[in-house]
């Protein structure tokens, strides 16, 4: 079984630590005789846009939704070369939506995914982001979805920024007791009974769930593994999603490219 894991943006050729550090791990969550592939869509035109904001400071999904396209484009190539499945790695979901409409191999969002998984396990979830503005387009997310009244709050962790390279280990740890923090705030105040980290670069490419859990005493959920877990269930069982809610149009990639007149 050949699944990819479809990272948000294009691939950083300074950063091979990320690349050996995730691949690595997903590789640990996935079946014997499932291949994982950490994959990245094409440069585009816009890319650089989350560096402009992460200078300016700025958390939104802006930059999510100007790599949609691109995004939609390493999907069809994914089917056309023999995946059977692609996760979308960004866990707010950019260009998920649209993907379904473009082939029939499942197409996982692991928002949408980990807080379903969650309302089985508990009837109050608690949400966390890793900077502060995520809670608007989670919250966004979670209502599209009918979610929403799962959650009793969404909170940041109030980082600064993901740590590269060097950085990650000497930020693990400070990052792992500000989660904490965090998570505890949730189920004191609100009532939590399950804590859906959201923001995978954090929780758990830097932070282990495991070990939050653990300290916590409630899940914490690590949504890449519930992903990839349900991504093999469907492919072994030959499920995907509704041609009825996602009817398909059939494209070659030249088609992603066509202007209105061309």
């Amino acid at each position: 079984m050949r699944i990819m894991f479809l990272n948000h943006r294009p691939r950083d050729p300074k950063d091979d630590e990320y690349h050996r550090r995730v691949q690595t791990l997903l590789a640990g969550y996935a079946s014997p005789g499932t291949q994982v592939d950490l994959c990245y869509p094409d440069d585009y035109p816009g890319a650089g846009i989350a560096r402009i904001m992460a200078g300016q400071g700025v958390n939104t999904d802006l930059a999510y939704l100007m790599g949609a396209n691109a995004l939609v484009r390493k999907t069809v190539w994914a089917e056309a070369n023999g995946y059977e499945a692609v996760i979308q790695s960004n866990n707010f979901e950019p260009g998920v939506e649209t993907a379904r409409l473009t082939v029939r191999i499942p197409v996982i969002g692991l928002a949408r995914a980990t807080v379903h998984a969650a309302a089985v396990l508990a009837d109050r979830i608690g949400v966390t982001v890793p900077f502060q503005g995520f809670e608007v387009n989670t919250r966004r997310l979670l209502q599209t979805y009918g979610l929403l009244n799962h959650v009793t709050a969404i909170r940041p962790l109030g980082l600064d920024a993901v740590p590269k390279g060097e950085e990650v280990a000497a930020m693990r740890p400070r990052i792992f007791e500000r989660a904490v923090e965090v998570m505890r705030g949730l189920i004191r105040d609100t009532g939590a009974e399950c804590i859906v980290p959201l923001g995978g670069a954090i929780i758990p490419y830097i932070v282990s769930p495991t070990d939050l859990e653990r300290e916590l005493g409630v899940p914490v959920l690590n949504s890449k593994v519930i992903g990839i877990r349900f991504a093999e269930m469907c492919v072994q069982f030959g499920m995907s999603h509704s041609p009825r809610t996602y009817p398909v149009t059939r494209l070659k990639d030249e088609d992603l490219t066509t202007t209105a007149n061309g």
